[in-house]
């Protein structure tokens, strides 16, 4: 039977290579799409790996000419902190969480390297702002204060990069690693371990990264600060106003802008979900243009065989056979072109293109073909009814 429908397909090749072309196309781009779409729902569902809620960022910045001194910081900070429904206040770099925003490194231990790593300037009090969990070691305390070199908390991809997945890391040396000249290669001493994170957003994907630990004493060449405070739940603009009074009262000439993260976070989602969108239309646009170029094909093809279809059934075939050749030769033309697409598509896992998990491209192609024999067995259906349905002699008549 299947070698029947090969010859039968074979002989029809002028018409067939047409369908067999749009059913190749048709594949590649929703295998592209269906890429993207998985790639960005896994990303998603995976956790932050931190605890943004109730996190407001302050940017404070020093008056004209003026730097952020050590000492006056030390006074704003500790002015802020007393306030009513102020919990945790940390120091950090520029970077936050959601900021479009971020400072990234190479680093390297021996011949490991690793490259555009995300690199966090941290306090004592980062890490247990945000509820980093530790996998090994500790996060920064008062201790560290007599290190004889930059100590640096490492994220788990970080630690399984440059250290492999069954080496220790804590109290291991690693070093900057500066390609192309610039400053000379700084060793940092690994403290600690936490868990991955997603300081990106909702559909960015786990990124390996470093937090070195900030000194008070770093800020003295700093024209503004960055400065997370966790406050209570239910706290808004009441106590916004209020921390942006106390920073003018103490400083006069600094000036002060809070944030919440959580609308960082809204604002880094925008243009990530629109693309998404524009994707997901192309996608559904796709699909129904397919089905509609499926079903006129075949029903074209047969109008055009209806003598072909008299003589079969006037030699003793039923019409549920007619019905099921049509749509067998259907099926063999859309395993074919899923067959070529399939070759095209696995060269993107086995080349380890864009960074994505070979399972996000498994999942694609596996989504892409099953569209793809839904589309054709449905559309092929109802012409193979209609063909099932001719009589002999009123398809030979008409010839």
């Amino acid at each position: 039977m299947v070698r029947h429908l090969f010859r039968l397909i074979w002989n029809r090749k002028r018409s067939n290579v047409l369908l067999l072309s749009e059913i190749f196309f048709s594949f590649v781009v929703l295998f592209g799409v269906a890429t993207l779409l998985f790639n960005f729902g896994r990303n998603y569902v995976q956790p932050f790996g931190f605890n943004h809620d109730n996190v407001w960022r302050l940017t404070i910045a020093a008056g004209q000419g003026e730097k952020c001194r050590a000492h006056r910081l030390d006074d704003v900070l500790r002015q802020v902190r007393a306030l009513p429904g102020v919990q945790e206040i940390a120091l950090t770099s520029f970077n936050t969480p959601f900021r479009f925003s971020t400072m990234n490194d190479d680093f390297a231990r021996g011949t490991k390297k690793l490259s555009r790593v995300d690199r966090y300037d941290a306090d004592d009090q980062y890490g247990p702002l945000f509820g980093l969990k530790l996998r090994e070691g500790r996060w920064f305390n008062a201790s560290d204060d007599a290190a004889t070199r930059p100590l640096a908390v490492i994220s788990q991809d970080t630690r399984e990069a440059l250290f492999g997945p069954g080496e220790p890391a804590v109290g291991k040396l690693f070093r900057t690693n500066h390609q192309f000249g610039g400053d000379a290669p700084k060793e940092y001493q690994v403290v600690g371990v936490v868990d991955k994170v997603r300081m990106g957003g909702d559909f960015a994907a786990p990124t390996p990264s470093v937090w070195v630990r900030l000194t008070a004493h770093d800020t003295t060449s700093w024209e503004s600060a960055t400065v997370l405070v966790r406050v209570a739940p239910g706290q808004g603009a009441r106590l916004q106003q209020r921390i942006v009074h106390t920073v003018a009262g103490l400083t006069r000439q600094w000036s002060t802008q809070v944030y919440a993260l959580e609308n960082d976070r809204l604002d880094k989602l925008k243009p990530t979900l629109a693309p998404l969108i524009a994707l997901a239309v192309v996608g559904i646009f796709l699909v129904v243009n397919v089905a509609l170029g499926l079903f006129g094909v075949l029903w074209y093809n047969i109008s055009q065989r209806r003598a072909e279809i008299g003589l079969r059934r006037a030699l003793g075939a039923t019409g549920p056979g007619i019905g099921r050749q049509f749509l067998g030769e259907v099926l063999v033309l859309t395993t074919l072109g899923v067959l070529a697409g399939s070759l095209l598509a696995v060269q993107f896992p086995l080349l380890g293109a864009f960074e994505i998990e070979p399972s996000v491209y498994l999942m694609a192609m596996l989504l892409a073909t099953g569209i793809i024999y839904v589309l054709a067995a449905g559309c092929a259906w109802q012409p193979s009814r209609l063909a099932a349905a001719i009589q002999p002699a009123v398809a030979l008549r008409e010839e």
